[in-house]
């Protein structure tokens, strides 16, 4: 089933053309080392020349003589070589051009290698979140939906309570008290903000397959707990649960630059949001720098139009009404 799944999902058009956006930006960080042509960080370049030809020079350091047929000289050998370094530092604000393809920021970092750079980080955060808030729903979705009884009640009591309170100034609340910076506090950051809606919607779905005739045959059948949920309930969800998937992880990309953009995340690493940052920081807008804040708002479109058609092809998989006749 889920081979059949991922081959009808290849085969829709929408869905092609949106694992092939997908698959390009992926391309684009697995080899960033290889498209950028400046590290993310980097605002000069050292030029380091040989001036003329390497001389070596002797010193005689001792003499001793300990017999008529030995003497003992000992020496210093100093191998000395001449270099030029030419230090050339990037331009501020430099408008895009042969050497810099976006132009520069406030520092002289090249900002086409900050973008490529920072494809790897904003597509590891949104993906990693979205794959972490995919499995945490999914799971509370099975135990709530099949178990039902108190873990059911508990489960949706806090899953109501996260539904009750505005996603992004929790997220603002729970990044301004942490204060380890990096990938991994993002990610738990966007994933435990994230899971409500996502489980509520998956819960309804394990409902639904719960009362079907192939899983009461399998219960009445005596066939284990793990069996029925795992062979029976869950191949059944595995569209919903990919759709999920691609949804968080636009979020996540989405919410990823909004804090960074605010500033409540690690502005030191470079990331689309990051950019972004620094962009409204130094007036880019007001100066009309627009090589500076359009590149990284593009993408973040153009990752997210893969995501979303992606999930419309999901949508006519898995709902017959929407497959054009």
């Amino acid at each position: 089933m889920i081979k059949d799944f991922f081959k009808t999902l290849v085969s829709n058009k929408k869905s092609l053309v949106g694992l092939c956006m997908l698959g390009f930006f992926i391309l684009v960080a697995l080899f960033a080392p290889l498209i950028a042509p400046y590290p993310p960080k980097i605002d000069r370049l050292e030029t380091i020349v040989q001036t003329g030809e390497p001389s070596l020079s002797e010193e005689l350091l001792s003499e001793e003589y300990p017999s008529d047929v030995r003497d003992v000289l000992t020496y210093r050998s100093t191998l000395t070589k001449e270099y030029t370094k030419t230090i050339d530092y990037f331009p501020l604000r430099a408008k895009p051009s042969a050497a810099h393809l976006f132009g520069t920021n406030h520092a002289g970092n090249d900002l086409f290698s900050q973008l490529v750079w920072g494809t790897r980080v904003s597509l590891t955060i949104g993906l990693a979140t979205g794959l972490f808030v995919t499995i945490l729903s999914l799971s509370l979705a099975l135990l709530s939906g099949y178990l039902g009884g108190i873990v059911d009640d508990v489960i949706t009591f806090i899953t109501n309570v996260m539904l009750v309170i505005p996603g992004l100034p929790l997220m603002i609340v729970i990044a301004a008290y942490i204060t380890m910076k990096g990938v991994l506090p993002i990610v738990l950051i966007l994933g435990l903000t994230g899971w409500p809606y996502p489980t509520r919607l998956l819960r309804s779905q394990v409902l639904t397959l719960k009362n079907r005739d192939f899983v009461r045959v399998s219960k009445s059948l005596g066939e284990r707990t793990s069996f029925v949920v795992f062979r029976e309930i869950l191949p059944n969800m595995i569209s919903i649960a990919m759709a999920e998937f691609f949804a968080t992880s636009m979020a996540a990309i989405l919410g990823e630059a909004t804090l960074e953009f605010i500033g409540l995340g690690n502005v030191t690493v470079v990331s689309w949001g990051t950019i972004l940052f620094w962009a409204q920081a130094n007036g880019a807008l007001l100066a009309g720098s627009w090589w500076w804040f359009l590149p990284p708002g593009i993408c973040i479109a153009l990752v997210g139009t893969s995501f979303i058609l992606i999930n419309f092809a999901i949508d006519e998989i898995s709902n017959p009404r929407l497959r054009k006749r």
